[in-house]
């Protein structure tokens, strides 16, 4: 009986080759350690990491299953940490030899994503290639967009018929990429109704928005000789709560009866409220938003609807601007690209899996 109770006190054998290092390509404030499995790793609990700063006296800062070979300790950068790791099996311990001491730190450059920066220079030499060709006077074409096609009718409609434009551009903030899409729209729109001295009525719900759409306002006014034709009181701010604003458009919809209606931003819940209202009154509108869950209301609900990256090709697609037209043939291509390297990738990955499928190579 004595003899089975010191076989069941012996000590299961320790792991081995405790190494701590420097997580790779971090920002810092993690080290790894790494060790050998116990040869009686079958047995055991787990295993518990132990740290300390001056190599004497260790605190516990971490615990993993067994089978596992590795584990990753938040520390301070510029500290010296070592580390030991107790093999564990119900309360018995068994210490391996200490690491060496390791520090953590942070790196320049991740070069785990080295992939991404690689594809980065190439959209951004195709970019700059499209750009430099288009200062150089080459012309570049996109494909035809309807809604933005459509917008010279709607102005010109507005205009025959002696009523105001109107132009909503949702409840997104300046920082907004649709709104920042919108912003180049509503330029453009401006200069039309300034051709055809044609009121433009821009309600927003922000008050920054409200400050910027204002000076785009009058500044395309200025643009084409007319600045005298900017009225102030046609573009302001109403509210920043979502369905006080819709019903203050609606409104307006419903008092000014405008023959044109953009309804181009970023928008949420409102959308389909603004968009009935709008068809109720008989005016042409025109949406476009980069909320996919509302694109089906303004499809449904206008006459025309910028879909997805329609919204930020607008303003390329209606000034032919050659640095602009460009800009979106770089992107253009760029995606091509990308689309045949995934295509590529997942044709040798299908003949890696599938060895039968290496007869079509």
């Amino acid at each position: 009986m004595m003899v089975l109770l010191l076989v069941g006190l012996i000590a299961h054998a320790p792991s081995t080759d405790v190494r701590a290092y420097d997580a790779p390509d971090d920002g810092g404030g993690a080290i790894i350690v790494e060790w050998q499995l116990s040869s009686d790793d079958a047995i055991l609990d787990g295993y518990e990491i132990y740290r300390s700063e001056d190599g004497v006296e260790y605190t516990m800062v971490g615990f993993i299953g067994s089978g596992r070979t590795q584990y990753e300790d938040e520390t301070e950068d510029g500290v010296e940490y070592y580390y030991k790791v107790a093999a564990i099996k119900d309360t018995i311990r068994t210490f391996s030899e200490a690491s060496l001491p390791s520090v953590s730190s942070s790196q320049w450059f991740d070069f785990g994503a080295s992939n991404l920066f690689i594809g980065m220079v190439i959209f951004c030499a195709i970019t700059i290639y499209f750009i430099y060709s288009a200062r150089r006077g080459k012309k570049f074409s996109i494909r035809k967009i309807a809604g933005l096609d459509a917008i010279d009718d709607a102005v010109g409609r507005a205009t025959e018929m002696g009523k105001p434009v109107l132009y909503c551009m949702g409840i997104g903030l300046v920082d907004y990429i649709a709104t920042i899409a919108s912003f180049n729209i509503l330029g453009e729109i401006a200069k039309k109704t300034g051709q055809f001295e044609t009121p433009l009525i821009v309600p927003t719900s922000d008050a920054v928005v409200y400050t910027v759409a204002r000076e785009i306002v009058k500044e395309s006014y200025t643009s084409i000789g007319r600045p005298d034709l900017f009225d102030p009181n046609k573009v302001y701010f109403v509210t920043d709560f979502q369905f006080a604003y819709a019903a203050a458009v609606d409104g307006i919809m419903l008092r000014e009866k405008p023959a044109a209606n953009f309804l181009i931003g970023y928008f949420k819940a409102e959308s389909l409220i603004i968009a009935e209202t709008g068809a109720m009154t008989g005016a042409i509108q025109i949406a476009g938003t980069d909320r996919v869950s509302q694109l089906p209301f303004f499809v449904t609900a206008c006459d025309f609807t910028l879909i997805g990256e329609e919204l930020y090709a607008a303003s390329a697609y209606i000034t032919q601007e050659p640095l602009l037209l460009g800009a979106i043939k770089g992107e253009d291509w760029g995606k091509v690209i990308i689309f045949a390297a995934l295509t590529m990738a997942s044709v040798i990955g299908l003949a890696t899996k599938f060895p039968i499928l290496s007869l079509f190579r």
